[in-house]
């Protein structure tokens, strides 16, 4: 065999072997999370000062918690109360210094309502009818972010791929659930709402809502709001990131927005 044959050999073998690998990559099936489709259903007015941590369902009364820092003259503060559909205002129920303390998400169980702070590691507890402050506590997580509840535990997120499940009674860490999808640990796990068994998450910095297994930690679907935040951003300039599910479980609807966005959108979708 002459050397130019031979190397013509291994040329053509290296090409038919590039070939096999890229058709193996075309091939390859995509294992990210399905798009859940979704539509709107209605859309309120929601309080453009309003810098939203928290959003939930309660009793029929849509409750809404948020936050404030210094050097953020844009919003109101740090508190949580009932949303006016009407005139998208918050009636508020209770406030934090707004000097000390970051607001996040709140969660109702047993008659209390349980709030939590950002980076002060500290929460509080009040009286879900009077709203009196009754209590504190302490959280294991570094910072505090989304709240809600299964009925027996406290279930918070904090910023990374993990959610963490609370005993109401202490406050101690009974589980932690490791969100993930084909990639990986899913970081910035944030407002939270629990529908039909399954976890619906706000993933921070993106316009995604997760659906999550709450049995293994898995993404198994994935709502896309882009249209609904660039919306947002077109009505109102300092509109942030999107943060904010809530559901009615009696009247079976969905309730979404964002930080200092201008509405409040009902949503459907199959859940």
């Amino acid at each position: 065999m002459t050397k130019k044959l031979l190397i013509g050999l291994v040329v053509l073998a290296a090409c038919n072997n590039s070939q096999q690998s890229s058709i193996a990559t075309i091939n390859q099936p995509d294992n990210s999370p399905p798009i859940i489709n979704y539509s709107v259903v209605n859309s309120f007015p929601h309080d453009t000062s309003a810098y939203t941590e928290g959003f939930l369902v309660h009793d029929g009364l849509l409750y809404e918690s948020t936050g404030y820092e210094e050097g953020m003259p844009e919003n109101r503060g740090s508190f949580f109360g009932v949303v006016n559909m009407k005139t998208g205002k918050i009636e508020v129920k209770a406030a934090l210094d707004k000097h000390k303390y970051f607001g996040e998400g709140i969660a109702f169980l047993n008659g209390k309502v349980y709030q939590l702070t950002y980076r002060t590691k500290k929460g509080f507890v009040y009286d879900a009818k009077t709203f009196k402050k009754t209590g504190e506590f302490t959280f294991p997580s570094t910072e505090g972010w989304g709240m809600t509840t299964d009925g027996k535990y406290l279930i918070m997120s904090d910023g990374t791929s993990n959610i963490s499940y609370l005993d109401p009674d202490n406050f101690k860490l009974v589980k932690v659930l490791g969100v993930t999808d084909n990639n990986g640990p899913v970081p910035d796990i944030n407002e939270l709402e629990l529908i039909n068994g399954y976890m619906y998450a706000n993933q921070y910095r993106t316009n995604y809502i997760l659906k999550i297994d709450t049995a293994s930690g898995k993404v198994v679907g994935r709502l896309d709001f882009t249209t609904l935040d660039n919306e947002a951003k077109n009505k109102n300039p300092d509109a942030a990131e999107m943060n904010g599910i809530a559901y009615d479980p009696v009247a079976k609807k969905v309730y979404v927005t964002g930080k200092l966005w201008p509405n409040i959108y009902e949503v459907k979708f199959n859940y």
